[in-house]
């Protein structure tokens, strides 16, 4: 099932490759932040052609045409065709493609391609993650010697103050940070080693679904700010680190 995965998501890697004129095919959804183009589309009509043949009876649950399925229940496909859509707008090349396998609310296969690097992250429930075949595992750096990534929940601008607060008490502990404008390639960065830590007040399911495996599966841990399990249904925050840096949450005012 994951290789199959893998084989469909680069095939759909091609589109993103293969964008020109990218602004003149591009709208705004809610907001100039909230944008989707023809490409966001194609890739996730290909996708959803494609993957819900591999698990017969399952449902599709992506950005763009949720299908009213309930991603709690059943086998479901969370995907994001082009996460990063701002990125990929104004030529950025951070993006990527996110499928998860869930079954009754429990992520089981994990796939992020950035299409532009060809790096595909991969995991599968018990079976270890992967970068392009090759096993991956959280760092062991401290904070204090380490580098964080961080989001600003720009589709819910009330969190900008909190976004902010925790982001200077981080920097204060921390080598850097970094905004990256991708939250499953951050997850990724975080499950292979180059990230210590990762944070954002509010992600979909389809941001975090297949990163957060990932990272479970390279060692690493991934919660909400509030300590909960992620949710696959609604929007949520975001806490991903690895093992020497995960009690930090609890010393944060978030």
């Amino acid at each position: 099932m994951l290789e199959q995965i893998i084989s469909i998501v680069r095939q759909a890697g091609e589109i993103v490759l293969s964008a020109h004129d990218v602004w003149s095919q591009t709208h705004e959804k809610s907001s100039a932040a909230d944008l989707v183009t023809e490409y966001d589309l194609a890739v996730e009509r290909f996708l959803k052609e494609k993957l819900p043949p591999l698990m017969p009876g399952s449902l599709f649950f992506g950005e763009e045409e949720k299908e009213n399925a309930d991603p709690l229940t059943g086998w479901v496909f969370i995907v994001d065709p082009i996460d990063g859509t701002t990125n990929f707008v104004r030529g950025l090349k951070q993006s990527a493609i996110s499928v998860a396998l869930a079954h009754d609310g429990a992520v089981e296969y994990g796939v992020v391609y950035d299409p532009y690097k060809d790096e595909m992250f991969s995991a599968k429930r018990g079976g270890g993650a992967f970068l392009n075949g090759r096993p991956i595992h959280v760092s062991e750096r401290s904070l204090s010697e380490g580098v964080f990534g961080m989001g600003t929940a720009i589709y819910d601008r009330q969190f900008l103050a909190p976004t902010m607060r925790v982001t200077e008490q981080l920097f204060r502990r921390s080598c850097d940070f970094r905004r990256l404008g991708a939250a499953a390639l951050d997850l990724c960065n975080v499950a292979c080693g180059r990230l210590d830590l990762f944070f954002e007040y509010s992600l979909s399911p389809w941001d975090h679904a297949a990163g957060g495996l990932i990272i479970t599966e390279a060692g690493g841990v991934i919660s909400t700010l509030e300590g909960a399990p992620m949710d696959y249904a609604h929007r949520c925050s975001v806490w991903a680190s690895n093992q020497v840096n995960k009690g930090i949450l609890r010393e944060l005012e978030v």
